[in-house]
């Protein structure tokens, strides 16, 4: 009885493990750490920049929850020149690489992707705004904490990669939201539900194998 309760048991675990992990559960940003990253932003190439001043009152408002990065990004059409080799390439790839900087440091940090979607149409109802530039895409970026979006975005080597995003996209916009409403599974129902789903298929496994012998 005990070895077909293993399953449940390690799935517990496990999903108690992400839970910690994907969960923010330190207290919001002090004032001592805002100013820690206003020095970063402020030695930086984006030092004086109405973003950086965003980011630190964002900061600085912090609220220790978890939060949304809307991107809405533009492409370039033509090939433009590598940043480092400065040979063209398509925009794609140099996103791509920008791409594999950030993500490997943001799934470190419990962030991620929620939603990628390409634009396919016009503007269908605008009023009050500049007429659309030729936007490629838009991007929802889930981020534990607004402390990790502070060590992302003054991490060096994701800071260096910023140079391909820059390169790639002539135009673009990101804020930050919160949820309101959403019809996506978030990862603390799903992974559970995929954990609970291997216990009951090994639980199962092992039962039949007791029964065999």
């Amino acid at each position: 009885m005990i070895k077909l309760l293993m399953p449940w048991v390690v799935a517990l675990v496990a999903y108690g493990l992400f839970v910690v992990w994907y969960q923010n559960w330190r207290a919001p940003l002090t004032e001592a750490e805002v100013s820690k990253y206003r020095g970063l932003l402020e030695a930086s190439p984006v030092a004086g920049t109405p973003e950086a001043e965003a980011v630190v009152r964002f900061l600085a408002n912090d609220d220790g929850r978890a939060f949304l990065m809307v991107n809405l990004i533009k492409l370039a059409r033509d090939p433009v020149p590598d940043p480092v080799t400065g040979v063209a390439r398509p925009a794609a790839d140099l996103l791509e690489d920008y791409s594999k900087v950030f993500l490997g440091a943001a799934l470190r940090r419990a962030s991620h992707p929620v939603l990628v979607v390409g634009k396919v149409g016009g503007y269908v109802d605008a009023w009050n705004v500049e007429a659309d530039p030729g936007w490629t895409a838009l991007g929802l970026v889930r981020y534990r904490s607004r402390r990790d979006l502070a060590e992302l975005v003054t991490m060096e080597g994701v800071f260096d990669a910023h140079a391909f995003k820059i390169a790639a996209m002539p135009t673009t916009f990101a804020f930050p939201a919160v949820s309101r409403m959403s019809m996506l599974l978030a990862p603390q129902l799903w992974v559970g539900l995929v954990l609970a789903l291997l216990a009951s298929l090994a639980s199962l496994g092992l039962a039949l194998l007791r029964m065999a012998h």
